[in-house]
């Protein structure tokens, strides 16, 4: 968790092959996973956040992308695995010609 800006988005770009400049998030954790350091450009510089926490660990996504809501929950230290999702109504927009 020493690196900085710089040697972050020079591990975005040689180790995972991505352009840091293009707005995604990137999320790096320590060993431990109880701190995360998030790196993120913002038009005109990065931004870092760094959280740690006091007790326990984050569960960390096992895949590349993820939503807003699974961000959330872990930045808040919500395991996913005992969350429930209900199922919800969606609206179905068909296109008629008439």
């Amino acid at each position: 968790m020493r690196k900085g800006i710089d040697s972050l988005s020079g591990l975005v770009r040689n180790e995972l092959g991505k352009n840091p400049l293009e707005g995604d998030l990137f999320i790096f954790s320590n060993k431990r996973k109880n701190q995360l350091k998030m790196l993120h450009w913002q038009q005109d510089g990065y931004g870092v956040f760094y959280k740690r926490l006091e007790q326990g660990v984050y569960e960390l996504p096992d895949k590349d992308k993820i939503e807003m809501e699974e961000l959330l929950f872990l930045l808040q230290g919500i395991m996913r695995k005992t969350i429930k999702k209900h199922k919800r109504y969606e609206v179905n927009r068909c296109i008629s010609s008439t």
